[in-house]
């Protein structure tokens, strides 16, 4: 795995690991830094914590791959999961809904500087393709 590889994984799971944590554990705060209030309805927390433990752990299963060779293919695609449905999901939101806040346009950056980084990372041709980190 090239170094280039091991940092894509890197901030992708940390990433990942740490708003999913943020989204489980604190969800009014995690929605306030976007400007979102969220009331005290158990039903929608749930439906908000379900999905951040989801991130938190595929986060986790990214950061495994850096260390596990057996997780390794597991962890890439997990990455490039994350970090291209995030981004199309948010651009699909601004065509049907319209621009949300500030907030989260910074995070669709964010999500497409992390998805452009594995991309190149994980790209065939450079280094070992996604399918051959396994074998190592």
């Amino acid at each position: 795995m090239t170094f280039l590889q091991k940092t894509a994984l890197a901030v992708a799971g940390v990433t990942a690991f740490g708003i999913g944590l943020f989204i489980l554990l604190a969800p009014h705060a995690f929605y306030a830094s976007y400007g979102i209030a969220l009331g005290p309805d158990p039903s929608l927390l749930s439906e908000l914590r379900a999905p951040g433990a989801g991130l938190a752990g595929i986060g986790a299963v990214m950061l495994a791959g850096l260390v596990r060779p057996v997780l390794r293919q597991a962890a890439v695609v997990a990455a490039l999961t994350v970090f291209l449905a995030f981004p199309a999901g948010r651009v699909l939101g601004i065509l049907a809904d319209g621009a949300p806040s500030g907030g989260i346009l910074v995070a669709l950056v964010l999500e497409l500087a992390i998805a452009a980084l594995c991309l190149v990372a994980f790209r065939r041709g450079t280094g070992p393709a996604v399918s051959a980190i396994a074998a190592r």
